[in-house]
């Protein structure tokens, strides 16, 4: 799942949703710096109700991660996803149509929630404009196995920045792709997917129910 997807339920709690966050941020700023539930777990009683709720905020991530992904919707879409997108990268590259097949319907589920209802984006970039990000990090380091130092600078940045509205773009989806592609060492994706991207948006949107019904 994504962010949007992630959080979408729990906008009355600001640092819970920074903890659905808090795996996937990490991703960007220290990959092999990793937020796992179990070290998380510990902290989920915390006397620390910002501590407490990040924490929570992280176990739900993974908790909510595993059902999805084990949904049979997910793994219908993901797949055929990933056969089609095949026909559009260059031989050999098997292994990244999987995680293009996987991730598109991600953020495309992302995408629907914000198309159903626009308020939900407007939403979520205000409850991160809530946080402290120097208490994040302190939460952070407490869950985290290494030190973390970069998220103050991540979160105003990934605010300003927006990009979950550029799901609803099926260019700016492809760019935002590419950018996940750079960022984990695969190869750039061509132009040619932007029109794929459009025969599969509405596949999503018809499914999104069952993806959201874990």
């Amino acid at each position: 799942m994504n962010y949007l997807s992630h959080a979408y339920r729990f906008f009355d709690e600001p640092y819970f949703v920074a903890g659905t966050a808090l795996p996937d941020w990490m991703n960007v700023v220290d990959r092999r710096n990793r937020t796992r539930s179990q070290y998380a777990e510990p902290l989920r009683d915390s006397s620390d109700a910002l501590v407490r709720d990040v924490a929570r905020g992280v176990i739900q991530h993974h908790d909510d991660d595993r059902r999805f992904h084990q949904t049979s919707i997910f793994v219908e879409l993901s797949t055929r996803f990933a056969v089609q997108a095949r026909h559009y990268l260059a031989p050999g590259l098997g292994h990244q149509a999987g995680f293009l097949g996987h991730i598109v319907v991600e953020l495309l589920l992302d995408w629907v929630l914000m198309d159903r209802d626009a308020s939900r984006l407007t939403r979520y970039y205000e409850v991160l404009e809530s946080l402290d990000a120097s208490q994040l990090e302190r939460a952070a380091n407490l869950i985290c196995r290494h030190p973390v130092d970069k998220l103050v600078v991540l979160l105003p940045r990934f605010i300003n920045e927006r990009f979950l509205a550029d799901y609803s773009d099926d260019e700016r989806l492809l760019w935002r792709l590419g950018g996940v592609m750079r960022r984990v060492k695969l190869p750039e994706l061509p132009e040619d997917l932007i029109g794929w991207l459009a025969t599969i948006r509405p596949i999503v949107a018809a499914h999104a129910d069952e993806l959201l019904a874990f």
